[in-house]
């Protein structure tokens, strides 16, 4: 059983590793996570796509795949989720928030997402996250440098400091083309709506198809300053 490291080690550990593994496959840096942290290392996706999912299934059979589930989502993106839990060797553990979508207008009014875009997103994002993380020692996303400026300085292996725990981008160094080429080999599960104009997905009252020539992550939080939803910065 792997046991947890202090924090001080953990640090030292990620920026260590986010040297040595800088040029590293995607699948070496996942065996690494595998090997250092055992059951105290997971995955989160936002089932946009499984790619790092099934990347980490082959690393780590049986990896924990954590999902939140807003209630805002998409229909598309639960059925995602679904498809990654019946057909992958992953286990897919389904976080929520504290209080359920009536709750919240009941508290807060209807539709915060539209007011308060900032505020839905800790209480339904990243509140349940950091509560859910709790047991792990380390975290793997799917953040890729070439999504947005915001994400160009993304390290294979860094430190959450918020969270005080090692947080790995095992595909931080890949372009579209490469995941796509990856999805097209391994026949891995992609949301639907990634063919239907929507190249990054969020909540469905936040997320709009992307027009020709526009960033990908345009469509999120659309006509707003808003570019993250907060789980990263």
């Amino acid at each position: 059983m792997t046991t947890r490291l202090e924090d001080t080690g953990l640090e030292g550990l990620a920026e260590r590793a986010g040297h040595e593994l800088e040029g590293a496959p995607a699948l070496d840096i996942l065996r690494w996570a595998a090997d250092t942290f055992g059951p105290r290392f997971c995955v989160t996706s936002s089932m946009e796509d499984a790619v790092v999912a099934h990347l980490a299934s082959r690393a780590f059979p049986g990896v924990d795949v954590v999902f939140l589930d807003t209630g805002y989502h998409f229909p598309e993106t639960i059925g995602t989720r679904d498809a990654v839990a019946a057909v992958m060797d992953v286990n897919v553990i389904t976080l929520t928030p504290r209080r359920t979508v009536a709750e919240q207008d009941a508290e807060h009014g209807p539709r915060l997402h539209d007011r308060d875009p900032d505020l839905c997103c800790a209480l339904r994002k990243v509140q349940p996250l950091e509560e859910g993380l709790r047991e792990y020692d380390a975290w793997a996303t799917g953040l890729r440098r070439d999504e947005s400026p915001t994400r160009a300085g993304t390290p294979v292996v860094g430190w959450d400091d918020r969270r005080r725990k090692v947080k790995i981008s095992p595909i931080a160094r890949w372009t579209q083309a490469d995941v796509d080429a990856y999805v097209a080999e391994h026949g891995v599960l992609t949301n639907p709506l990634l063919m239907d104009g929507y190249p990054s997905i969020g909540c469905a009252p936040c997320t709009r198809r992307v027009l020709e020539g526009e960033d990908n992550r345009s469509g999120r939080w659309a006509g707003s300053n808003k570019t993250e939803c907060g789980l990263h910065g």
